[in-house]
C-alpha cells in the first residue's frame, strides 16, 4: 500500500519543494551517509550520472521481483526497471537459474562458446531486419560500432544526429553537441521536423554516411516520432546512398518485432540493448547481411571488432531464456498493451482534467511532463516545469513508488495491475494534494 503524506507547504511551489527536500533528507539517514562516503573516492561520490539527484540519491540494497528496498530498510514499487534494461524485473529465477548453471560451467572462457549462436538466431528471428548480429557489451558500444561501420561501409564521414537525441554515454544530443561525445562530423537534425531534415540530408549529400535516429527519444521524455517524419528518413538516405540506423536500444521492447516492424519500416542497421542480454550487460548492432559481412573474419578485408566479453556466456546464456522463455512475443504484447492502459489511466487523473502535467509515451515506456499542449521534440519537453518535475519525484518516493528522476518509468514483466492501481492511486494524491500548484 503507498504511504500517505501531509503537505501543509503547498502556498507555492518553492516552500513545497523546501518541505518535500527536508522530509526527504529526515527518512533518508543511511543513504545520506554512504553518500558522503562515497564523496571521498567518487566525484559527487556518483559514477552513473543519470542515478545522481539532489539532495543525494537513495542507496538501494535489494531487488526482488518488481519491488526495491532501500538503505534505511523502505520497500518501493519499481516503475523505474533500469531505463527498460530491467524489463524481467529483480533476480528472475529462470535468468537466476541459467546464470548460475553457466557459472557452474566456467567463465571467462576464452573461446566460442555454445550460446552465443543460439541467441543470435533468436535475434535475428525476431528482428527480421536483421540478417546478421553482433554483440557488445551496451547500447553505447553497439552504437559506436554501428555508427562507425556506416562510415567504412559508404566511404562517408558525416553522421545525422536528432536534437534530443541519446544513443548512449558518447552520443548525447539533449543539449547540442556534448563535449564529451565522439569525435564525428554530426549533422544535428529537428526531431518530428520532416521538412526540415530532408533538407539537411541534401545539403549533406554524398558527404553522410548515416542517420542514426530513435522511433521514440527515451532519454528526453518518451517523444515518439511521427511515422510519416521516419519515411521521409527512409526515403531520403536512399536517394543520396546512406545508411539509416534504427536504435532500438530501448523501443525494441514495444512490440514482438520492435518499432520498426510496427512502422512497417526497413532500416538498414538496427541497435539494441540490455534486455536483450537478460538485462545484463549487453548491446548489440545488426541489418542487412552485406554490410554486417564487412565483420566475417574469413574476409581477407575484414573489419576487426574486439571486445572480451561480447560472448561472454553469463549474458549469452541469460539472453536465451530471456527470449525463449519469458519476453515471447505474446508477453511483449501483454506487457505493452498493460502500458497502454496505465498511461491512459495517468492522463484520465491529469493532463484530461486539464491540468500542467501529461504522461507521454508508447507502450511498456511512460514519461512524465510538467507542460501543456502536444510534446513532439526536445524543445517542446523543455519548457517543462523542473521544479514540479522535482516534487513529483520526491512525492512518489515518499508513498514508495520509485521512477526515474527525469519522470521516466519503463515496465517490467513482475509488475501486476495492482501495483498500476498503486501508481494511479499515488498520482491521484498527488493531484489532490498538489492542485493549485498544477493549474
Amino acid at each position: 500500500m503507498t504511504r500517505t503524506i501531509a503537505h501543509p507547504a503547498n502556498a507555492d511551489i518553492a516552500s513545497a519543494l523546501t518541505e518535500a527536500r527536508a522530509d526527504f533528507v529526515k527518512r533518508n539517514p543511511k543513504s545520506q551517509k554512504l553518500h558522503e562516503d562515497a564523496c571521498g573516492s567518487l566525484p559527487g561520490g556518483n559514477t552513473r550520472t543519470v542515478l545522481f539527484y539532489g539532495p543525494f540519491p537513495v542507496t538501494m540494497v535489494k531487488g526482488q521481483g518488481a519491488n526495491l528496498w532501500d538503505a534505511d530498510g523502505k520497500k518501493y514499487i519499481d516503475f523505474l526497471g533500469e531505463y527498460t534494461a530491467g524489463i524481467y524485473g529483480h533476480s528472475h529465477p529462470v535468468i537466476r537459474k541459467a546464470i548460475d548453471r553457466a557459472l557452474d560451467d566456467g567463465i571467462n572462457r576464452g573461446a566460442h562458446n555454445q550460446m552465443e549462436g543460439k541467441l543470435a538466431a533468436l535475434i535475428c528471428a525476431r528482428f527480421p531486419t536483421i540478417e546478421l548480429v553482433r554483440f557488445t557489451n551496451s547500447g553505447t558500444e553497439a552504437n559506436l560500432m554501428a555508427i562507425t561501420l556506416a562510415r567504412a561501409f559508404t566511404g562517408r564521414k558525416k553522421v545525422m544526429v536528432f536534437d534530443g537525441g541519446y544513443h548512449g554515454g558518447i552520443f548525447t544530443f539533449h543539449d547540442g553537441n556534448s563535449p564529451v561525445n565522439g569525435p564525428f562530423d554530426f549533422v544535428i537534425a529537428p526531431y518530428n521536423d520532416a521538412e526540415g531534415t530532408r533538407k539537411l540530408i541534401a545539403e549533406a549529400g554524398k558527404d553522410l554516411a548515416v542517420v542514426a535516429v530513435e522511433p521514440m527519444q527515451g532519454g528526453i521524455g518518451c517523444i515518439a516520432a511521427d511515422a510519416s517524419f521516419l519515411r521521409v528518413l527512409r526515403e531520403e538516405t536512399q536517394k543520396i546512398g546512406a545508411l539509416l540506423l534504427f536504435d532500438e536500444v530501448m523501443t525494441s521492447r514495444l512490440s514482438p518485432g520492435g518499432m520498426q516492424a510496427v512502422l512497417g519500416i526497413t532500416p538498414d542497421l538496427t541497435t539494441l540493448g540490455k534486455y536483450i542480454g537478460g538485462g545484463m550487460s549487453f548491446g548489440a548492432f545488426g541489418g542487412r547481411a552485406d554490410i554486417m559481412s564487412r565483420f566475417d573474419p574469413r574476409r581477407a578485408d575484414a573489419l576487426p571488432h574486439a571486445g572480451t566479453f561480447n560472448n561472454n556466456i553469463l549474458t549469452m546464456s541469460a539472453g536465451v531464456v530471456g527470449l525463449e522463455r519469458l519476453y515471447t512475443p505474446e508477453a511483449a504484447v501483454k506487457l505493452n498493451a498493460f502500458g497502454d492502459r496505465l498511461r491512459d489511466r495517468l492522463n484520465a487523473a491529469t493532463r484530461d482534467k486539464g491540468l500542467n502535467m501529461q504522461f507521454t509515451g508508447i507502450g511498456s515506456m511512460i514519461c512524465v511532463h510538467f507542460v501543456k499542449g502536444v510534446i513532439k521534440s526536445a524543445k517542446d519537453a523543455k519548457k517543462a516545469n523542473k521544479d514540479l518535475g522535482e516534487l513529483f519525484f520526491l512525492d512518489l518516493l515518499a508513498r514508495g513508488i520509485y521512477i526515474a528522476r527525469r519522470g521516466m518509468m519503463a515496465l517490467s514483466l513482475p509488475l501486476t495491475e495492482a501495483d498500476g492501481d498503486q501508481l494511479v492511486a499515488a498520482v491521484e494524491e498527488f493531484v489532490s494534494s498538489r492542485k493549485r500548484l498544477l493549474q
